[in-house]
C-alpha cells in the first residue's frame, strides 16, 4: 500500500512512529475483532454472520476521571456519532471510542459502560459517556 508519505507528501509537522501507526503513541490501545461465521442463504438466526468492532482507547487510565481533548468530523450525514454534542459542547472524551455497524452501536455501548464500571471500586461513583461511530 502507497502511504501519503511514500509520495513525498507531508501531513503534520511530526515525524511518524516505528510502525506508522495509531499505536505507536504512548498510552493509545487498538482492539479489533471480526466474527464471520457460515456461508450462503441468509437463514435468520442462523447467519451467515459478517460483522466487527474496533475500539480505540486513547489514553491510559481513566478517561472519566481524566479526559482527553478531542474533536469531531462529519464523514457524511447518515452514519451515527454518539455524543456529538458532548465533543461539540466540552471539546473532551470521557470514554474510549467504539466502531461498530449500525445494529451493534447499543450493544457496543452497554459492552463499553460495563467494562467501565468494572474497573471501579464498589460504591464508587462512575460517569460514563460512550462515543460509539457506526460505519
Amino acid at each position: 500500500m502507497v502511504r501519503a508519505r511514500g509520495l513525498g507528501i507531508e501531513v503534520g509537522s511530526g515525524e511518524p512512529g516505528p510502525l506508522n501507526a495509531i499505536t505507536d503513541v504512548p498510552g493509545v490501545r487498538v482492539g479489533h475483532r471480526t466474527l464471520i461465521n457460515g456461508d450462503g442463504q441468509l437463514r435468520r438466526g442462523l447467519g451467515p454472520v459478517r460483522t466487527g468492532v474496533t475500539v480505540v482507547v486513547p489514553a491510559d487510565g481513566s478517561l472519566g476521571m481524566r479526559p482527553v481533548f478531542a474533536g469531531r468530523h462529519r464523514l457524511n450525514g447518515n452514519g451515527e456519532l454518539t455524543v456529538l454534542e458532548w465533543l461539540r459542547e466540552s471539546g473532551t472524551l470521557t470514554s474510549p471510542i467504539g466502531l461498530t455497524n449500525t445494529h451493534g452501536v447499543g450493544v457496543v455501548r452497554d459492552a463499553l459502560v460495563a467494562a467501565e464500571v468494572a474497573t471501579r471500586g464498589s460504591g464508587e461513583l462512575y460517569w460514563c459517556l460512550p462515543e460509539l461511530r457506526e460505519t
